[in-house]
């Protein structure tokens, strides 16, 4: 009895000391009173224990913060991580944040790399402090079209392992919320990740890497709702990105859920079910140009609900040419006129959409591949869509409509160019 006695108290010492309060490192938690420094030190003595750093009721206002392996970050239901506003503690190198060159010059909230069993979690929230940043992006952006002025991301984790972000809120990050780069085994679920309609660039979800799962997540934001990266190619010569779900998720405002526009690494493999788009710019969408392009394969869509979508398809190799917002579509191969070194052809084929039904703002869909690079092997069926202006395919072979419904308010269901298509009513 008395060795089972010892053996119950050294395991209740041991679980007391896996948990390490912020609190009782110093953190104060009032808003107003720098927590960097105890928080740090609460999560650097975890350090590989399996622990959990744990954040009480409060507002912990923080610069930011270095994560390590075998730790949990437990934000609980009252308890916020508030991001600094000043723009010079999240840079590398402290300076005028205006004059920076390239994102690579700013720091996280939350970072990690090389990493094993990380999870973030809680019902608190991770706050980025972006109205901070967002004025002066929306400035370059309207001086020129299209142009990301650098700033931090709100949380990434890089070349991570056995990754969890489950139950929380991510809000007004600068740019991106969550960026895991090439991480193996990452599930994502019941998150919300919120951000205003206008605040430029601020993806919610930008995953690169295998063995991916994100699930039941609630995401209003400013750009991509999720993007699915792919832009380096990995050393043996396969896909940087694969074997991904996104399952049972609601957009609302956001630029819809992508695969790229970074594809020269490859992505295939990737299942999407059961997801609701409301209001998104875009619903679904494959990105890319001849200057990042590489091979996306093996792509599954089905059972998704879109209503007022910009438009709900988008399979597009003229990406910067053909975005919901503009104008005018690319018309010829831009391999035509681009300098050799800088050609990365991009190929889209074996796609599969099924069991969709959506309302659009404009045009239904845009399937556009390149002369020389048509998209091939895609499949629409059981799709539905209502829209002022029909479903456009070019440089594309290989399409077929299986039970597909197009009711366009003005022209032709269907418009083609350079276009294989069977299947048309």
């Amino acid at each position: 009895m008395k060795i089972a006695a010892v053996i119950l108290w050294s395991l209740a010492l041991s679980l007391r000391a896996a948990e390490f309060d912020v609190r009782q490192y110093g953190a104060v938690g009032d808003g107003k009173s720098f927590d960097t420094t105890a928080i740090q030190k609460a999560l650097d003595a975890c350090d590989g224990t399996g622990g959990t750093v744990k954040f009480p009721p409060g507002i912990y206002l923080s610069q930011p913060l270095t994560l390590h392996s075998r730790t949990t970050l437990d934000l609980v239901a009252g308890a916020t991580l508030q991001a600094g506003t000043n723009q010079s503690d999240f840079m590398k190198v402290p300076g005028d944040w205006l004059k920076t060159k390239g994102s690579g010059e700013f720091i996280p909230l939350i970072g990690g790399k090389d990493l094993t069993d990380v999870t973030l979690t809680g019902s608190g929230v991770i706050d980025g402090g972006g109205s901070a940043w967002w004025d002066e992006a929306e400035k370059a952006r309207q001086i020129k079209s299209g142009y990301t002025l650098p700033r931090p991301n709100l949380i990434v984790l890089e070349r991570c392992q056995n990754v969890r972000l489950e139950n929380l809120s991510l809000q007004n990050s600068p740019k991106f919320h969550f960026v895991p780069t090439d991480c193996d085994g990452v599930v994502i679920s019941n998150v919300t990740i919120l951000a205003p309609a206008h605040a430029a660039n601020t993806d919610a979800i930008d995953p690169s890497g295998r063995h991916m799962l994100i699930t039941k997540c609630h995401i209003d934001v400013g750009d991509d709702n999720i993007a699915i990266k792919g832009g380096k190619k990995p050393a043996d010569g396969g896909f940087e990105s694969e074997d991904i779900t996104i399952t049972d998720c609601t957009f609302l405002h956001g630029h819809g859920l992508s695969i790229g526009s970074e594809t020269a690494g490859g992505v295939r493999n990737v299942t999407v079910h059961d997801c609701t788009f409301l209001n998104t710019e875009n619903g679904l969408r494959i990105k890319s140009d001849i200057r990042r392009g590489g091979l996306v394969e093996n792509i599954r869509y089905r059972d998704i609900t879109m209503s007022n979508v910009v438009p709900a398809i988008t399979f597009t190799c003229y990406y910067q040419k053909n975005s919901a917002g503009d104008a005018t579509h690319g018309t010829v191969s831009q391999s035509d006129t681009a300098p050799a070194k800088a050609l990365k052809i991009p190929v889209f084929r074996n796609i599969q959409v099924s069991n969709l039904t959506a309302t659009c703002q404009k045009t239904a869909g845009l399937i556009y591949g390149l002369p020389d690079s048509c998209i091939s092997n895609v499949v629409l069926e059981n799709v539905f869509i209502t829209a002022p202006k029909g479903f456009e395919i070019h440089n594309a072979k290989g399409i077929q409509l299986k039970n597909v419904t197009v009711t366009a308010a003005k022209g032709l269901p269907f418009i083609l160019d350079n276009a294989q298509v069977d299947g048309l009513k």
